[in-house]
Formats: C-alpha cells, structure tokens, sequence
C-alpha cells in the first residue's frame, strides 16, 4: 500500500468522480484507476460501487476513507516538521476564484507567494461562488474567492470587498438622467446580471423576494464586461457592483440604487476545522498584504 494509492482514493470520494479526481492530481483517469484497483486487491475488497455514474464509496470504501485521510494528514505532518527545521514550504495549494473575477491583489498574492515558496505547486480553479464554497468545506479546494451577500456559514472567512450594487444604462435610456432609483424602478425594465450562485446575484434576489418584485432577467453573463457590453447595446439595465461599473464609464452610466442597503461582498474563505495544508498560513499572509488587510 503506497501513500499516492491514499491520496488517488481520497480525490476519487471527495469529487465522486475519476475523472476530475485525475485532473486534481495531475495525472491520467486510467492512471488514477489502476491504482485504486491495486489498492483493492491489497485490501481484497471493492472501494467504489462503479455501477452508476458517481463513483459512490461500498461500505468497506466507507470504512477505510477517514483512516486514508488520517494517513495522508500524518504524512504531511512528517514532511511539515522537515520543512519548518529546513525552513522549506512544499506541497501543492488549490485555490477557487469566482467566474469573471479580475480583481488583481488576488493574482499579485498568488504571484508574491509562487516567487516566495517556489516548491509549493499552486493550482487555480473558476467556478460560481455556490460550487467553490462547497469545495472549500469538501476539502477538494484550500482557499477561494467568493462572491456573496454575507459572510458565508461553516467556514472561515474575510471580506475583502465589500460594495453597493448599481444599475447601468447607455446614454439615451429613460433611466440614464437619474442619480439614484429605487428597485422597483429598475425593475420595470429589463434587467442584464450575473447568474445565480454569483454573489451579486444573490444580492439582487435577496432585495427583490424582500419587497416582493419579480424582475424580468434578460440576459445573464458570468463577466462583467460581458454584462456592460450586453448593456451597452440596449439589452437591458446592467446590474453591477459600483466599482464594476466604474470601469464601463465611457459606455454606461452608474445609478445608485437608494433601497439595496446590503453589500455585495467578496470574500475569501477557507476550510474550519480538518486538515489544512501547511503552506496555507503563508499564501493567507500574503492574501491579507494583497488586499491591504490588518493581521
């Protein structure tokens, strides 16, 4: 029994699949699968139930997962203790960003803390906020960005921007001569945003289900310069964040939106409790740098 037939094994359960468990180790689908195979006929017992599409764990795979676990976390303690006597950091970190995300003290850290520890391999996965944050309580992702309308439950977590929405328009809409607009005013027309599991997404339903609007959505777009640009051309009103906006000054006009008093928040969050990867201390120090945060 080797530690890498542990590792495959956890990633196959944690993604309940072979094949993005392959992608998360870096290595082929028949790679990852021979080597579970190897691991059975060790412990003369089948793992995975591979009738179904998810790679579901049997009752014996049930059984073994958290010593796996237990095994790989105290591997990684014995390389730790290495390490802090030889002052080195190894080992790999996955990190999630929201889709569309282009704020860049996310990408100065990660630059900062790839030239500082250069043996830590770093990995960067997009997805919507509602998929990375179960990855990060999953254990499948270290760190994330995320967007959302509060500070997320059930793990660890710090707002790194927190804004107002606004809605954008093109010279010439009945809204554009406005300087703020209630809800309701806004959603009388139209609207072009972000899709649900997006954290500004979340904000603008919030605020709608709270005074009882149902807004016709458009068009839906995961970047914001997709959502200016569809905008742009008369699509609908953009629903942005007020620095999101900003940025598509010369095509749109930014309305403050006077009854939204909630925030749309970025945070980056990471997993309470569990194993954590040595080097994460680290890449959150640099995180906090990044983004000019205290501590």
């Amino acid at each position: 029994m080797e530690l890498r037939q542990l590792e495959y094994f956890v990633a196959v359960a944690e993604e309940r699949n072979f094949t993005r468990a392959a992608e998360r180790v870096h290595i082929s689908q028949s790679g990852v699968s021979a080597q579970i195979r190897q691991l059975e006929r060790e412990l003369g017992a089948e793992l995975f139930d591979r009738s179904s599409r998810a790679a579901a764990l049997t009752v014996a795979g049930k059984a073994v997962l958290e010593h796996a676990r237990a095994a790989l976390a105290a591997a990684e303690a014995v390389r730790r203790g290495v390490d802090e006597v030889t002052g080195l950091l190894r080992g790999r970190i996955a990190v999630g960003m929201v889709v569309g995300c282009t704020v860049m003290p996310l990408f100065e850290a990660l630059a900062a803390f790839h030239e500082a520890h250069p043996g830590v391999e770093l990995s960067l996965l997009e997805d919507n906020s509602d998929r990375l944050l179960e990855a990060v309580r999953g254990g499948a992702l270290d760190l994330a960005l995320v967007g959302a309308a509060a500070l997320p439950e059930g793990v660890n977590s710090v707002a790194v921007v927190s804004e107002p929405l606004v809605v954008a328009v093109p010279a010439g809409h009945p809204l554009a001569r406005r300087k703020r607009v209630a809800l309701r005013e806004a959603c009388a027309h139209p609207l072009v945003c972000m899709p649900r599991g997006t954290g500004l997404r979340t904000v603008l339903d919030q605020a709608c289900a709270a005074r009882g609007l149902r807004p016709s959505i458009a068009l839906e777009a995961s970047a914001a310069g997709a959502v200016a640009d569809l905008a742009a051309r008369g699509l609908g009103v953009a629903v942005l964040s007020e620095s999101m906006a900003a940025g598509y000054a010369d095509r749109l006009t930014a309305i403050a939106l006077r009854d939204v008093p909630s925030p749309a928040l970025l945070a980056l969050v990471w997993r309470d409790g569990g194993p954590v990867v040595p080097a994460l201390p680290a890449l959150l120090r640099r995180m906090r740098q990044a983004f000019g945060l205290a501590g």
